[in-house]
């Protein structure tokens, strides 16, 4: 029997237990900013490591969720390891009514199911499929869990990059495409923040040389808006705004939220050169702007050892009889700032499905066993690879 049968074999028994360990995980409330449930989805990882060779350290934090970091024995004795990352923390508020895991014949449904917690479940079986076989004494693998991925990494990305500086090849566990896509680029972000302080006022006595903190608001939304360059593959959306007391008022303060995607490392410069001379320009006398960049990513080039890491999986696919396709990808993640550590990683290696960050998120059930045989199978296969 050859290994890949005997790590088929081993996770087909399985099943049964990755789909309960998802529903749990599904059912663990764990929104970025909800400390307690991504503690408990950690106690909840942790927990499925106890009977195995795998050492967990928690990496406590304050004010979000603690981290998660899962090694196996051979990391102590073998230089070059492989890195796997996988977030617990969802786009859902504790007390959304989005909260059960549901399913029907072909998919499963609920918060965080393919964003991330299906990876995660994939990622988790696929270290005990290996530590059943016996491999992990000699594979050293180190799989990073955070808690604050979807508000940019903000204490995780130390770690990440930290442990990425050590690493062979990194394996990042989002959601794969309907197509069996994986991803080997990805575009950069930067997340801002502008304030406008104007002076409060009665909007009957106001006139039309109001310091309205809300107009100065707008007139730079559409400056942030005109940034939008589909030949340079520039992105920019104000997403959230928020200002005044009321109709009757004048504002004095007004806050926005946006969202700034490129694909070259170049334009980093010119989109903050642009952003600083927005900040700049008074559009209503009297009203100050304030612009903080909260978050961002560097961008993940489709770099020739992301492809040939991409290549090495797509030859296990094939001998596993399953199709898997390369994808540039607009959205962030992890994998970004792996690749700026100039680490070799390709991303989506989790289970099939969509409409994550919405209450119709899915997994294509079959697609959970598939991809954890394939991540599995991956892992010695491009370590053989890229080790020689």
């Amino acid at each position: 029997m050859t290994l890949y049968q005997e790590i088929r074999n081993y996770l087909t028994c399985c099943e049964p237990g990755m789909f309960d360990l998802l529903k749990r995980m599904v059912e663990t409330q764990s929104h970025s900013y909800h400390k307690s449930g991504n503690d408990q989805m950690m106690a909840l990882i942790a927990s499925e490591f106890e009977n195995s060779s795998l050492t967990c350290t928690e990496i406590a934090q304050e004010t979000f969720g603690n981290h998660l970091v899962v090694r196996s024995p051979a990391t102590g004795s073998f230089a070059n390891q492989i890195l796997l990352v996988g977030h617990t923390d969802t786009v859902f508020p504790e007390y959304s009514p989005f909260n059960q895991y549901r399913e029907d014949n072909q998919k499963c449904y609920g918060p965080g199911v393919i964003d991330m917690k299906g990876g995660l479940t994939a990622g988790i079986y696929a270290l005990k499929a290996l530590d059943f076989l016996g491999l992990l004494r000699k594979i050293p693998v180190t799989f990073v869990f955070n808690s604050d991925e979807e508000i940019g990494s903000r204490t995780s990305a130390p770690i990440i990059r930290r442990e990425a500086r050590k690493s062979l090849f990194a394996f990042v566990l989002e959601c794969g495409g309907l197509q069996g896509e994986i991803v080997t680029g990805r575009k950069g972000n930067m997340s801002a923040r502008m304030e406008t302080f104007g002076r409060a006022g009665h909007a009957a006595t106001a006139g039309q040389n109001k310091v309205s903190a809300i107009l100065e608001l707008a007139h730079k939304i559409i400056q942030f808006e005109s940034l939008n360059d589909p030949s340079r593959k520039i992105t920019v959306n104000a997403g959230k705004i928020s200002g005044g007391i009321g109709p009757n008022t004048v504002a004095d303060h007004a806050e926005a939220g946006i969202d700034i995607r490129y694909e070259d490392f170049s334009d980093r410069q010119h989109l903050e050169k642009k952003i600083d001379e927005i900040a700049k320009t008074i559009y209503v006398p009297g009203v100050g702007t304030q612009v903080d960049i909260i978050s961002g990513r560097p961008p993940m080039p489709q770099s020739a050892k992301n492809r040939q890491l991409f290549d090495t999986v797509k030859t296990v696919a094939t001998q596993l009889n399953m199709d898997i396709k390369e994808e540039f990808r607009f959205g962030v993640s992890d994998a970004n700032l792996i690749a700026d550590e100039n680490t070799p990683v390709i991303d989506g290696l989790g289970p099939i499905g969509a409409d994550d960050h919405s209450e119709n998120e899915y997994m294509i059930k079959k697609s959970l066993l598939e991809r954890t045989i394939l991540l599995a199978c991956a892992i010695p296969a491009c370590r053989q690879k890229f080790a020689d």
